[in-house]
C-alpha cells in the first residue's frame, strides 16, 4: 500500500444508560461521541451482559421514522416483529437491517431466559429525499457473511468490499464499509479507506490494539471507540500526503474490533427520540402521524 494511515483523533468510552424496557447498554455514538462527528452514523449502542435482569424485558413496541438500523449479534437470540408483518430471529453472527423510512413500529425481544446477550445496534441517517420511503426489513444469516481467514487474522465482511469480496449488506442508503476484524496477538492489519471524505471509526470489543500511522499510533482498549481523522477534521499540513488507509497492530492480548466508514450526507439533523428528520416541523409531523395511527 502506497498511502499512509489515518490518525486517531479521539478515543472515547461510551456512556452507560438504559433503553427500551430497562435494557442496560452502552451508548457510544450519541454519548461520548456526537453524531455530528461521524455523519452519517447517528447512534451506536453496545450491549453485553450475562445477567438476565439487564436485558430480559427487551424493547417492546416503539416507532421509528427517518433512519435505517443495523443490528449485529455476537451472542444471544433476539426476535424482531413489526407492524408491517415482518418477523425474524436474530442469532449469533447474524445481521438485521431495517429501513424505518416514513414510519414503522417494531419490537425487539430476547428469546432466552439466561446466558450472554451481546451485540451492537447502529442507526444510520437517510437523506432527505429518502426519509419518507417505504419501510422494509431484512435478516442476513451468519453463513451469508463472508470471512477471510489467515494465521494472523479473521475478517468478517458485513458491508463494503475487503480483499475483493463484497459483504451482503448492500441495501443501506449510505453504503457503509463494515468489517469485524479479529487479530491474533501482535498481528498487523491494514485496509484502504476509499475516500478521505469518509467518516470512519473503530470500536474495540476484545483485547487491545494500536491504531494509526507508525510513530503516531494510539492504543485503544476493550469497549473503546477510536475516531479517525477525515477531510473535515484533521491535523494535516499542506505538504502531508492524504491518508487513505488504517493501520492496526494488536497487543499481546490480541484485538477484535469493528471498523466502519461511510461518506457523510451533510444535511441538517433534527432528532427527537426515535424520529430523525431535517427540520423541527418534520419532527412535529412525525409525532402527529404516529399518534394518528399513520405508521
Amino acid at each position: 500500500m502506497s498511502s499512509v494511515s489515518r490518525k486517531v483523533l479521539k478515543v472515547a468510552k461510551g456512556i452507560a444508560t438504559k433503553d427500551g424496557d430497562g435494557v442496560s447498554l452502552t451508548r457510544v455514538i450519541g454519548g461520548s461521541i456526537k453524531s455530528s462527528q461521524v455523519d452519517p452514523f447517528l447512534m451506536l449502542d453496545a450491549f453485553k451482559s450475562d445477567n438476565p435482569d439487564d436485558y430480559i424485558a427487551g424493547f417492546p413496541d416503539h416507532p421509528h421514522r427517518g433512519q435505517q438500523t443495523l443490528t449485529y449479534m455476537i451472542e444471544g437470540a433476539m426476535e424482531h416483529k413489526d407492524n408491517k408483518g415482518n418477523r425474524g430471529l436474530l442469532l449469533p453472527g447474524m445481521v438485521q437491517i431495517m429501513n424505518a423510512g416514513r414510519g414503522i413500529i417494531h419490537s425487539e425481544i430476547p428469546q432466552q431466559r439466561d446466558g450472554m446477550m451481546f451485540g451492537f445496534q447502529f442507526w444510520l441517517n437517510l437523506a432527505a429525499a429518502e426519509k419518507m420511503s417505504e419501510p422494509w426489513y431484512k435478516d442476513i444469516p451468519a453463513a451469508d457473511i463472508p470471512e477471510v481467514n489467515t494465521d494472523e487474522k479473521k475478517v468478517r465482511i458485513v458491508a463494503g468490499v475487503y480483499n475483493g469480496i463484497e459483504g451482503p449488506v448492500r441495501d443501506l442508503h449510505v453504503k457503509p464499509i463494515f468489517l469485524d476484524v479479529k487479530l491474533q496477538p501482535n498481528a498487523k492489519f491494514s485496509e484502504e479507506i476509499p475516500d478521505f471524505d469518509h467518516s470512519s471509526f473503530v470500536y474495540v470489543f476484545e483485547g487491545e490494539g494500536s491504531f494509526g500511522p507508525e510513530g503516531n499510533q494510539v492504543k485503544i482498549g476493550d469497549q473503546h471507540m477510536g475516531l479517525l481523522e477525515n477531510k473535515d477534521n484533521n491535523t494535516l499540513s499542506k505538504d502531508d500526503p492524504t491518508p487513505l488507509r488504517i493501520d492496526v497492530t494488536a497487543s499481546d492480548k490480541g484485538c477484535r474490533f469493528l471498523f466502519l466508514s461511510a461518506k457523510p450526507l451533510r444535511e441538517p439533523v433534527v432528532q427527537h427520540g426515535p424520529f430523525v428528520m431535517n427540520t423541527q416541523r418534520e419532527i412535529q409531523q412525525a409525532f402527529y402521524d404516529f399518534h394518528s395511527g399513520k405508521f
